[in-house]
This record gives structure tokens, C-alpha cells and sequence, in this order.
């Protein structure tokens, strides 16, 4: 007899029990059949830290920053290959630092949360230096290196800021696209090496160009590169006008152009930049100005993630031809600005294939670039210009690690056996039809046609649906069908084994590349990593949206392994929290996410390498926007609503314990003003005793007003009377 139909001989129905109604059907042939589970073997006696490290391709995508470490914890290597063992950053030890509350020594802030690795960011520019100093001495190449940092990037003031402190050494500059982005340039690089190059980039107009030529007449080394034709006759008006002398680039638009979504600024039809008609049109202006020799930089773009060296040395030799033709019409050239486009391997493919992955090394671009530029040089007697380039993915995209918690995790439960009652109710209200279906797919159980049960499973219950929907068939009927399916795919290997995990976290505001693009990232979890995954699953944000769930991951995976929840899991219940890390995301993701669903930005914490006990310290922590915050950002005035609710509290509480219930409720909505808008554990709220009106009240300690994380001032204790102690 088939395995799948032992259980009718092991029915639910005790031995002599008739069930009632229509004796002839068979009990239900899946009723004893243990359901499949998503569950592989949970027994992690052979699992190991390394394997987990393969399982998720850390090493892959991860090094010389991250590793699993024997507590089968994800750290922190800040140093990269030159990081000593006593050295490595325990990221768990991090969010429990950050997270724990205040009486337990740590900083009380909430998830979701943003490491920032400032010694990561470090290393990354002192290997993107390092690389292209060695191609210079390798290749003999006769000018230096002298990069850039887009802030569009990443615009943080304390990442801008470190970019140009630790890029000094190396006369390491900014570039702007806009006039918020030229202000905040101007200002850091007043602290940074004189020589850096301040590149301002993007459409502009008078207000720009203006900023700009300022910048110039503060000494700092600022270049305007053309993106239209007609920002020339601006910047010639304006620089006589204000008695600056202007240093001149162009963007041309390169004939090389490489597919995909990141190549779509590149090329011909690209969006930005200046064609060699248009180019040639400026030089002869300037030339006829007297001001030719104010032209100095060519800039192109060929795109971001440019997959393969041999793409970007094709670009890099077309865009020095024009260069060496610029010199040759009497352009005082010195630099060449190569623009983005170095990529960073998200999925550790090492594949040219893959628009998330790329086929070189640092060491690798950037002798490719120097080669390019001296071999066109070299057969054009042009001396070798200044090699600028605009890396900021590859700078920026490691030192930043998105920790988030699951809170749930909603399962393929396990069906239980059917009891003798509710299969007694469900055969009552069937349709003879529905009786058919039946006796077939106990018929086809016994005989272990596995493809005629889920036809006849799937008959019988649109059959029960159409009842149901006629009104015919009871809610209950209608669950006990649904559970009889799920039995059955489940025996026969046929149900979708991939769970949904909830997490503490909105996908449109913190992940918004996933959604906007389809850009993937590595998710992993940060610890359990010495024991072995016992489920797939995805993951489900927390806002209202069908899109908010993140269910494409690294390797082409529709699913990612992960460990079963301990207890009720994160913030719905008293169980152990599973934390989970997105990783190489420093880049664009925090100023491109919204707040949809009021949803605001995470915690962020700056986290520096220590000789302490634990091998960090925190240097700055920022709570993430309050319910307070975000709904200022859609012009709502938070104080008010406060005193609204407040005094409909008072007028419905009227009569009550002397006013405490309504003082409590009042104190409970200032919190929840004050409070990040993501969930809470049940441990962490203050909520902690009710009496019997159904109301809850708090001890005065739990009440002390938290830094507000939008910077508020003075006076805010006064508004918010019912929140201070």
C-alpha cells in the first residue's frame, strides 16, 4: 500500500465509531500522514560557522570586511586584510550595545538600525589610492591620482566630512550636482587639502555657477564642467562680473556606451554632457574671449557598475583622444575626470555578466585606466593629465551595515488530524459533486496517484468555495476543506515550502533600490551562524504595500535560508530576536528612501575600532525620526494634534479617578509622538500595569523625554507636558 495512504488505516475515528451521515466515504486519506515541513534537518552536530560563511557567500561578497567568527556571530573586519585578530568587531555585540536600555549600559535606541564603520570607509580610500599609485609606478605613468567623492552618495555629514580628513594625504576632493550639495562641499573641504578638487557637476544656473565661482575666490580648487552649452555664456558673464577667473570642463558624451540599467546615462543619447560639435563650439568661444586657457578638464561617464575592464578601457582611450585634441586646439588641459562607474561585487559572482557584480579588482581598474590613458597619450606626445575619478559606490558602499529584526514568521503550520466531528460537519454539507471528489482522491490516495489527488483536491475545493460563496457551506466547512488541501499538497512534497518572515522594517525607506530598480543586496543573518538554517523564507516589511517584501536575493535566489523564530520571536512576543543584516548598501539608499506609511529613517550609530574589552566604541549615536518627525515632514504640526488629543482625552475622562485615567492616556500619546514609528518589543514597553477601567499607567521614570532625533530644541518639554517627569 502506498505510503500516502497508510493513514487510512490508522483513520481518525476511534475503532467501532460509525461516522454519521454517509457511511460509505472513506475516512480522510491524509488525516494520519505527518505534514512535510519547510524544515530541513534541524540538527546542527556537522554545521559550522565556514559553512554558513559559504552557505551565504560572505567571504564572496563580504571580504577583506566581514566574516563569521566562531560564535557563529557576523564581524566586522575594519581594517580589511590588514585587521588583527583582536581586532574583528562582533556586529552582535554592537546592536546589543545600541540597543540594550540605558539602565542595562547601553544606548536605549530602536531598531532598525545603520552601522556606520568609519575605518571601513578609511580603508576603501586608502586602497583606491593605493591601487592606482602602484598602476601609475607600474605603467610609468607621468601625473597622479587624484580622486573625487560624489555626495550624492551618500550626503551624511559625518561621512562626507571623514572622506575629506582621511583623503588629505591624498588631496582627495568632492563633487556637487546640486546647490545644496556645492554649500555643504564648500564648507568641508575648507578643512580639507588646498589642492583638492571641488568638481561642480549637474544642470545649473545662475545661482549655481555663482556659488561656484565663490568657491573659487575662497582658493578652493573648484572646477565648473559643462553640462549644457548654454552654461557657458553664464559662467563668462558672471566670472567677469565677479573678477574670478574660472577653471573650465566639459562633459563630453562618449560614443561607448555598455547596456543595462546602469548604462542608460551613457552614450550618444545619453542624458548629461556636451557632443564633440558642441565641444568644438566652446573652445572657439573661449578662444575668441582670450579665455582658452581657463579650460582644463574633460569629464565623461560611461555609466555606474561598468562590468568588465575591457568596457572601461575602450571608454577611457575614446575620452582621451578628445582630450589629446583639446590639447592640440590650444586648451590649457590638465586634468581628465573619468567620472563613476568603478563597481563593487554584490553577489561575489566575480561575473561581467551581471549588472550587481563585476570582473575586476581595484588593482585591476585602475591599471586599466592608466594604461588607456598613457598608451593614446604617449601616440599623441600629449603630457599625461591628472587622473580624477568619481567613485563613490565603491568608496562608500561597504562601511555601512542595515541591522533589522524578524518579528514573526508566518509558517506552513502543521495541519492537524482531522477529528471525527469535523469530518462528520463536512461531509453534511456537500454536494454530491463535491462527495465525487471526495471518494475519488481517497480512491486515488490508496492506489498513490499523487498527480490525481491535487486534480481532485483542487476540484473539491472550488467546489466548497462556489458553495460557500452561494451561502450554502458553512465558514467552518470551508476551513476544514482548506485544511484537507494543505494536507494534501504537504504528504505528496507539492506545498510551497518558503515562509514569510516579518521584519521590523520598511522596504521603501531603507531598502528603496530593491523596489525602485530590483537592486539586490546581501541579507544575511548576523548571528545563529554555528547552527544550520532550517527553513526558507522571505521577507515581508511592515507597511501596507504589496510591494513592501524583499523576495529576490543574491545568487538569483527567490528565497534565503534562515532559522526557525526562538519563542514568539522580536517585538511581538517575549522570544529570542533574530537579527538580520543588509550589507554593501552605504551608497544612495538613505537619501533616496521616502517615508510611505510614515514609515522614517533608521538609528544610526558610528562605530570605531578600540582596544576595549570589546574591540569598538560607539562615537555617535542618532536616534532614528519619531512619529513627531515624520509627520512634520507632511506639514503636519505634531503639537497641536498633541493638544487636540489631549483635550478630547479630558472631556471624555471627565468623572474619572481624579483625572488619572485621562492624564494617563495623554502621557500615552506623548510618548507615541515621541516613539520611532517601528514596533516595540512587549519588553520595552512602559506600559506595565492596568487597572480595571482597561487602562494602563506607568511609573514617572518611564517617561523622561528621549533626544528628540530631528535636532529639536528648547521648549519641547513645555509642549509635551504629559511626557516629563
Amino acid at each position: 500500500m502506498p505510503a500516502l495512504a497508510c493513514c487510512v488505516d490508522a483513520a481518525v475515528a476511534p475503532p467501532g465509531y460509525a461516522f454519521a451521515g454517509d457511511s460509505s466515504l472513506p475516512a480522510p486519506p491524509f488525516s494520519g500522514v505527518p505534514p512535510a515541513t519547510t524544515a530541513v534537518t534541524t540538527d546542527s552536530s556537522h554545521w559550522s560557522p565556514s559553512l554558513s560563511s559559504d552557505l551565504y557567500r560572505i567571504d564572496a561578497w563580504g571580504g577583506p570586511y566581514f566574516t563569521v567568527n566562531s560564535s557563529g556571530n557576523v564581524s566586522v573586519r575594519p581594517h580589511g586584510s590588514a585587521t588583527l585578530p583582536h581586532q574583528e568587531i562582533d556586529l552582535l555585540k554592537i546592536v546589543k550595545k545600541v540597543s540594550d536600555p540605558k539602565p542595562d549600559c547601553g544606548l536605549g535606541l530602536q531598531l532598525p538600525l545603520i552601522v556606520r564603520l568609519p575605518d571601513v570607509l578609511k580603508n576603501r580610500l586608502e586602497s583606491l589610492q593605493g591601487a592606482f599609485d602602484l598602476a601609475i609606478q607600474s605603467h610609468d605613468y607621468g601625473s597622479h591620482y587624484q580622486g573625487v567623492f560624489p555626495v550624492k552618495c551618500n550626503q551624511d555629514r559625518f561621512v562626507v566630512e571623514d572622506i575629506v580628513r582621511f583623503g588629505s594625504p591624498f588631496r582627495f576632493g568632492l563633487e556637487a550636482g546640486s546647490k545644496p550639495e556645492l554649500l555643504l562641499a564648500m564648507s568641508c573641504l575648507c578643512k580639507g587639502n588646498p589642492e583638492a578638487l571641488l568638481i561642480c557637476n549637474g544642470f545649473k544656473d545662475f545661482e549655481y555657477i555663482s556659488l561656484a565661482l565663490f568657491a573659487r575666490k575662497l582658493a578652493l580648487n573648484t572646477v565648473i564642467v559643462l553640462e549644457q552649452e548654454e552654461e557657458l555664456d553664464v559662467v563668462i558673464d558672471l566670472s567677469k562680473k565677479l573678477g574670478v577667473r574660472p577653471v573650465i570642463g566639459a562633459r563630453a558624451k562618449l560614443k561607448t556606451k555598455h547596456s543595462g540599467h546602469f548604462g542608460s546615462t551613457s552614450g550618444e543619447k545619453g542624458k548629461f554632457g556636451l557632443t564633440t560639435t558642441q565641444i568644438l563650439r566652446v573652445v572657439k568661444k573661449l578662444d575668441q574671449l582670450g579665455l582658452l586657457d581657463c579650460f582644463q578638464l574633460l569629464h565623461f561617464h560611461i555609466g555606474s557598475q561598468i562590468p568588465s575592464t575591457a568596457l572601461l578601457a575602450d571608454g577611457v582611450s575614446e575620452a582621451a583622444q578628445i582630450y589629446c585634441e583639446l590639447v592640440r586646439l590650444g586648451a590649457h588641459m590638465k586634468f581628465i575626470d573619468i567620472g563613476g562607474g568603478l563597481g563593487i561585487d554584490y553577489d561575489g559572482s566575480k561575473s561581467s555578466d551581471s549588472e550587481i557584480s563585476v570582473s575586476y579588482s581595484l588593482e585591476e581598474y585602475a591599471a586599466a585606466v592608466v594604461r588607456a590613458v598613457r598608451n593614446v597619450c604617449d601616440r599623441k606626445s600629449v603630457k599625461h593629465p591628472v587622473i580624477c575619478s568619481e567613485s563613490g559606490r565603491a568608496l562608500v558602499s561597504h562601511h555601512s551595515v542595515m541591522i533589522f529584526e524578524a518579528i514573526s514568521s508566518s509558517a506552513c503550520d502543521d495541519v492537524p488530524p482531522m477529528s471525527a466531528f469535523a469530518l462528520q460537519y463536512f461531509i453534511e454539507g456537500l454536494t454530491e459533486e463535491a462527495r465525487a471528489d471526495y471518494r475519488n482522491l481517497s480512491a486515488a490516495a490508496i492506489r498513490g496517484e499523487y498527480e490525481a489527488c491535487l486534480t481532485y483536491a483542487d476540484q473539491l475545493k472550488q467546489r466548497c468555495i462556489d458553495q460557500f460563496k452561494e451561502g450554502s457551506l458553512g465558514i467552518e466547512q470551508l476551513a476544514t476543506v482548506d485544511g484537507l488541501c494543505d494536507m494534501v499538497s504537504k504528504a505528496i512534497g507539492a506545498s510551497d515550502p518558503v515562509r514569510t518572515y516579518h521584519v521590523n522594517l520598511s522596504v521603501f525607506t531603507s531598502i528603496p533600490d530593491f523596489w525602485g530598480i530590483g537592486q539586490t543586496f546581501p541579507i544575511v543573518p548576523i548571528h545563529r551562524l554555528d547552527q544550520r538554517p532550517a527553513v526558507r523564507g522571505i521577507l515581508s516589511d511592515l507597511t501596507c504595500d504589496s510591494d513592501g517584501k524583499i523576495d529576490k536575493f543574491i545568487g538569483g535566489e527567490s528565497s534565503l535560508p534562515l532559522h526557525e523564530l526562538e519563542g514568539n520571536g522580536g517585538a511581538g512576543g517575549g522570544g529570542q530576536k533574530y537579527y538580520l543584516g543588509m550589507f554593501l548598501g552605504g551608497a544612495y539608499q538613505e537619501a533616496l528612501g521616502g517615508v510611505h506609511n510614515l514609515f522614517g529613517g533608521p538609528s544610526v550609530v558610528r562605530v570605531s575600532q578600540s582596544d576595549g574589552p570589546h574591540s569598538f566604541a560607539v562615537t555617535l549615536a542618532v536616534p532614528g525620526p519619531s512619529c513627531s518627525d515624520v509627520l512634520r515632514v507632511m506639514q503636519h504640526e505634531p503639537e497641536l494634534m498633541f493638544e487636540t488629543l489631549k483635550h478630547r482625552a479630558e472631556e471624555y475622562g471627565q468623572g474619572d479617578d481624579g483625572g488619572m485615567i485621562s492624564a494617563a492616556v495623554a502621557t500615552s500619546l506623548a510618548r507615541s509622538f515621541h516613539n520611532m514609528p517601528y514596533l516595540v518589543a512587549a519588553s520595552s514597553c512602559c506600559l506595565t500595569a492596568m487597572n480595571n477601567h482597561g487602562l494602563y499607567y506607568c511609573s514617572e521614570d518611564d517617561y523622561v523625554v528621549v533626544a528628540d532625533s530631528a535636532g529639536g530644541g528648547g521648549g519641547e518639554e513645555d509642549q509635551w507636558s504629559y511626557c516629563c517627569a
